[in-house]
């Protein structure tokens, strides 16, 4: 059962917020925190926590907000949780250090429930960079330069476009979108990469996970050269202009050419199936 109270004006001053909403759970409680921004053409948004998910969504408003989810044991811990909001002309940042007690035992005594999230929303046209340390990461129909890191949790872009990079040391990752430029690599997870019509390659893909499936599926006018290898696994194509070789050790690769060719689309894998699709 949880409980969700709204601070009074002077504990929002006291914590230095437009506003917050305290939701009191049976083992944790969170503090909510709103800040926003104006937003123009060439924002840049920068998103850092030490620990906990972030979630952003594009709007059509001229202005970014950020929804800060601080969680502790109690709520002097949750609220006592540092947060770095701060605007440079277009650029924006906020960030999350690690608490004194997770620098100092990195997490022994600190509580398991310590968490600083973000739910955040802003114009679509932005430069992103989403980074957590330990937390699932969600982006939803953003267009630029998107970079987004995880040191442990999934990765996850829908209706995206332009260039993406996507990090994670453990986690899978999935994206969707009009895909310009592409960095996908998890060291423990699958990746599925859905490339909507209109994807071009501006320079060369890579898509790598240490031991996990690949899916690439693009449409079927895409061009590329097709790099694929699997230590351990699977390689197949399913449409024309690929052809799969067997080499030694069982070990499989694809190579090939789609359309006119061009930028080369590198996959690898360490333990795991690849999957090509020419839609």
């Amino acid at each position: 059962m949880s409980r969700q109270i709204h601070c009074g004006a002077v504990l929002a001053l006291a914590l230095g917020a437009t506003g917050c909403v305290i939701n009191v759970d049976a083992d944790a409680v969170t503090v909510r925190e709103e800040k926003r921004f104006p937003a123009g053409p060439g924002t840049e948004v920068t998103l850092d926590t030490w620990d906990g998910s972030i979630k952003v969504e594009s709007w059509d408003r001229p202005e970014v907000l950020v929804e800060i989810q601080k969680r502790g044991a109690d709520r002097d811990e949750a609220a006592a949780l540092t947060v770095s909001a701060t605007q440079e002309g277009n650029r924006i940042r906020v960030v999350a250090p690690p608490p004194r007690e997770e620098r100092e035992f990195t997490g022994i005594g600190a509580g398991p429930s310590l968490s600083v999230s973000y739910v955040v929303s802003l114009p679509a046209s932005v430069k992103l960079a989403a980074r957590t340390g330990d937390g699932s990461i969600a982006v939803h129909g953003i267009a630029g330069t998107i970079d987004l890191r995880s040191g442990d949790g999934s990765i996850r872009g829908t209706r995206l476009s332009g260039a993406l990079t996507a990090r994670t040391d453990d986690g899978s990752i999935h994206a969707t979108g009009t895909l310009e430029a592409l960095d996908a690599e998890t060291g423990d997870g699958s990746i599925v990469i859905e490339a909507d019509e209109g994807s071009t390659m501006k320079d060369d893909w890579s898509v790598s996970t240490g031991d996990g499936s690949i899916v690439l599926r693009v449409p079927s006018d895409f061009s590329a050269e097709i790099d694929a290898f699997s230590r351990d696994g699977r390689v197949r194509a399913v449409g024309g202009g690929l052809e799969r070789l067997r080499e030694d050790g069982g070990r499989e690769s694809l190579r090939g050419r789609l359309g006119s060719g061009g930028r080369t689309v590198k996959l690898r894998t360490g333990d795991g199936s690849i999957e090509v699709v020419n839609r």
